[in-house]
């Protein structure tokens, strides 16, 4: 098992990135930061990778709570239900698992010179935990986790290999996520990401910011 990487290696989200702008921009209108500071802080905030290169940011200014230290928790019930799906098979083809299915406490993922899509990120949780048992030949599975979900990668690698870079804790409330299983001449992905409807708007929100902070500094 891949040991736990201490919380400012961790990598962020653009959750948190928004979230410490929003802290930027606050100062700013109270006269804490000029619009060179700003600036400054803002690149560095979009350019930050860890949670650890975006405390010294904001360290000097005042946060009733700094959102980089407490991931987000949807407010939605996301436990329970029947499983909708406890298996997808991909034989010299594909298997996709996405939108608001109903997760089971074991999912069996096998891809046999294919590949699958397991993607939890909008999903219902049957019980506080699961695991995917994920067994690529030849082939690959694709995982997708809610951003605040606990994750632990295992699995073996036969001249191939889990990526394990999405290991790591969660917020409190959010569902524990296992992945093992064996990749022979095989890959097996694990990926934090956010809803394909969070990003686009996450997206037209920082085109919106820019389009302000560019309006004030020609100002």
């Amino acid at each position: 098992m891949t040991n736990l990487p201490e919380r400012r290696e961790m990598r962020i989200s653009d959750a948190d990135r928004d979230d410490v702008a929003a802290i930027l921009r606050e100062a700013a209108g109270e006269g804490r930061l000029d619009l060179e500071e700003l600036d400054e802080r803002l690149s560095a905030v979009y350019a930050a990778k860890t949670y650890g290169d975006l405390e010294p940011i904001t360290r000097d200014l005042p946060s009733e709570s700094h959102p980089a230290s407490a991931p987000r928790v949807p407010a939605r019930d996301r436990f329970g239900g029947t499983p909708t799906s406890t298996m997808g098979i991909a034989i010299l083809g594909g298997f996709e698992r996405k939108g608001g299915w109903v997760a089971p406490e074991t999912f069996n993922a096998v891809a046999f010179c294919g590949g699958g899509v397991v993607d939890l990120r909008e999903a219902r949780f049957s019980g506080p935990q699961i695991t995917v048992r994920a067994y690529a030949v030849m082939g690959g599975v694709q995982i997708l986790v809610p951003e605040d979900a606990e994750v632990h990668v295992g699995g073996l690698g036969i001249m191939g290999g889990f990526d394990t870079r999405a290991t790591g804790p969660g917020a409190p409330g959010a569902p524990r996520i296992v992945v093992t299983g064996v990749a022979f001449w095989g890959g097996v992905s694990v990926e934090r990401k956010a809803t394909d409807a969070e990003l686009k708007r996450r997206k037209l929100e920082r085109k919106q910011q820019k389009q302000e902070e560019r309006r004030r500094l020609e100002k």
